[in-house]
């Protein structure tokens, strides 16, 4: 080989490509998980696939900037410049593994508030992918940004269901229906390691989400947290579409605290976990910025599936211990080792023997 090109020239093709270049490939992923029934940890309430909405930034600086960076002024007078994304990730509560959907990039807005820019991009994602999960039956779950009637509507436009945190502030005609209704109510006792908590849930279903004869109809639920010394060290409702009851109250629970996952097992471990989603791989003057994001994504989608599908990924994973650990051996015996075949590369990882010679051709 010769005339290799250099990093910079490869990130100067790579700049014109758009993002939505790649979706197709997050698609087979998910046709793949379905066809190895790898989704079957990700359903509950009835088959019903949990699909967490979020968004993150993932680039900023100070100093370098494009035409699609958004911008913010600080009190000192400085300007972040800054990507953001809505991203989508299948979650399940009590399953560790998390598995990436194509993201949505946030466009800027001149005079646009972040919540109304993410509310839009999350729209648009709903718009772009929502049809093609419908035959999954998702429930989207969200933090209070996405209760509100547009979103909501934007999620039954497209054959799904939501699960969405509402709180008080921001829900004021929804909470003055609950004000002075004794609410049906359920209690738990749940252990947790040595100590023992109270769970506590109520409910009401039929009551508007806003103020107004348009106002969409949600059942609303909230759950308490109380420790032994009954202080309650945890509460959150919700909204959803689907009936809530007594039989039901607990799962809804657990499915909407879940959306976490989409910050805690997608995000996190994104931007601190070896992958590194907020360093700086090449911004560009179009696009190279969100379609490097897009690889890292379809990267970390890749590993996801691998973890679910593959016992002896799962075993080489499990061996070398956290992740970043994982891909410094993995880079290490690439630049030194030749491996003909993917069943070779992981049997080096998981025994440490070289993979076996092969004759020249």
């Amino acid at each position: 080989m010769a005339r290799i090109p250099s990093d910079n020239h490869i990130r100067a093709m790579l700049d014109s490509v758009a993002p939505a270049q790649l979706y197709p490939l997050f698609e087979r992923l998910l046709a793949r998980l379905e066809e190895r029934r790898g989704l079957r940890p990700f359903q509950r309430l009835g088959g019903r696939l949990l699909v967490a909405l979020d968004g993150t930034e993932y680039f900023r600086s100070q100093k370098v900037s494009c035409a699609n960076c958004s911008r913010r002024t600080r009190k000192d007078g400085s300007v972040d410049h800054y990507h953001d994304m809505v991203q989508a990730s299948l979650v399940a509560p009590g399953h560790e593994r998390v598995v990436p959907l194509a993201p949505e990039f946030i466009t800027s807005q001149d005079g646009s508030a972040k919540q109304d820019c993410e509310s839009r991009a999350a729209r648009c994602w709903l718009a772009a992918h929502g049809p093609g999960l419908k035959r999954l039956k998702p429930v989207y779950l969200g933090d209070d940004l996405y209760s509100r009637q547009p979103i909501c509507e934007s999620v039954q436009a497209v054959g799904g269901h939501f699960l969405f945190v509402a709180k008080p502030s921001s829900h004021p005609t929804l909470y003055q229906w609950l004000a002075g209704i004794e609410l049906p109510q359920h209690q738990e006792r749940v252990k947790k390691g040595r100590h023992v908590q109270t769970h506590r849930y109520r409910w009401l279903g039929g009551v508007p989400i806003r103020d107004g004869e348009d106002a969409l109809l949600v059942d609303w639920l909230e759950i308490e947290v109380v420790n032994t010394a009954g202080k309650v060290t945890y509460r959150n409702s919700f909204v959803t579409d689907l009936p809530v009851d007594e039989t039901n109250v607990v799962e809804f629970a657990a499915c909407g605290r879940a959306r976490w996952k989409v910050e805690n097992e997608t995000f996190n471990v994104l931007k601190n976990h070896g992958y590194d989603l907020e360093h700086n791989f090449g911004h560009g003057e179009e696009n190279l910025a969100a379609l490097l994001a897009t690889m890292n994504l379809l990267a970390f989608a890749c590993h996801g599936l691998c973890d679910i599908l593959e016992a002896t990924w799962g075993k080489a994973r499990d061996g070398l211990g956290s992740r970043r650990r994982f891909f410094e051996h993995l880079r290490t015996i690439t630049t030194y080792l030749v491996f003909a075949t993917w069943p070779d590369l992981i049997r080096t990882l998981t025994t440490g023997q070289p993979p076996p010679a092969r004759a020249s051709p």
